[in-house]
């Protein structure tokens, strides 16, 4: 065979490896969210333990995120206190099945202590009834009117207007976070390190300028209110958040981050 027809072989080879491992890659990764989200929807069907959640807490997560869970702005860790009960738990699953980037939680989830649904539970239900941060770290205040523009044309939709997230509690709450925090994670997102959010979310926030990411940051580190979510007695006697007004659909250009 001439060398040149062995130049092509190779390469037909090399290319078909390539697709090879893309498939197999993308079926992997397919495969991680349905485990992520099954174990998600279980563990919220779980009666949880307020006082197991605190001491869980307490032992494995508080010597980064604070005492109070207030987070840490110089080291760009989030405050957790008032968070969304569900969208906690999604997350730590989503650390577990490595569908979201990050090597400090990877070692944290895959704890002994930590990788178990119920403690997920007990520990999310305790972080979403602590008093949120109160005073977090904010940006520069320049681009406030610009942030604005952007997240009520783009975000609130999903958010809500005041960023409380969702009442069902998967789109996370973005107010009371610190601005380091909001930055990085806007800009992580753009890069794909979340295989939980939607393509079409990525693509937008990667869309933003660095002037508009900012601005979007900073509006976002100020939203702060004083009265909690109400609770409402539900017909079957269940309790739900009833959220300060009325959640729109989320039918703007940008998706929610609700897992299927």
């Amino acid at each position: 065979m001439c060398r040149h027809r062995l130049v092509n072989v190779r390469r037909f080879v090399t290319i078909v490896g390539l697709v090879a491992a893309t498939v197999l890659n993308a079926q992997v990764a397919l495969a991680s969210t349905e485990r992520a989200d099954a174990l998600v929807h279980s563990t919220l069907q779980l009666d949880v333990d307020a006082r197991r959640g605190s001491t869980v807490f307490a032992q494995h997560c508080a010597r980064c995120h604070g005492n109070a869970a207030v987070g840490d702005a110089a080291k760009g860790i989030p405050a957790l206190a008032g968070q969304r009960k569900s969208y906690l738990v999604k997350q730590l699953a989503d650390f577990l099945e490595r569908d979201r980037a990050g090597a400090a939680m990877h070692g944290v989830v895959s704890q002994q202590a930590i990788a178990e649904p119920q403690v997920w539970a007990d520990v999310a239900n305790f972080l979403s009834n602590l008093t949120p941060q109160p005073a977090p770290a904010t940006g520069d205040g320049g681009q406030l009117q610009l942030g604005e523009a952007i997240f009520r044309d783009q975000c609130a939709s999903c958010h809500a207007d005041d960023g409380r997230g969702d009442d069902d509690g998967f789109v996370p709450s973005l107010r009371n976070q610190h601005y380091p925090y909001l930055v990085q994670q806007i800009r992580s997102i753009s890069r794909w390190h979340r295989a939980n959010v939607e393509s079409d979310l990525v693509l937008y926030l990667d869309s933003l300028s660095a002037d508009e990411t900012l601005a979007v940051a900073d509006y976002l580190s100020r939203l702060s209110t004083p009265v909690r979510d109400r609770v409402v007695l539900q017909p079957d006697g269940t309790l739900k958040d009833a959220g300060d007004q009325t959640q729109a659909d989320c039918k703007q250009s940008v998706p929610c981050t609700k897992p299927d």
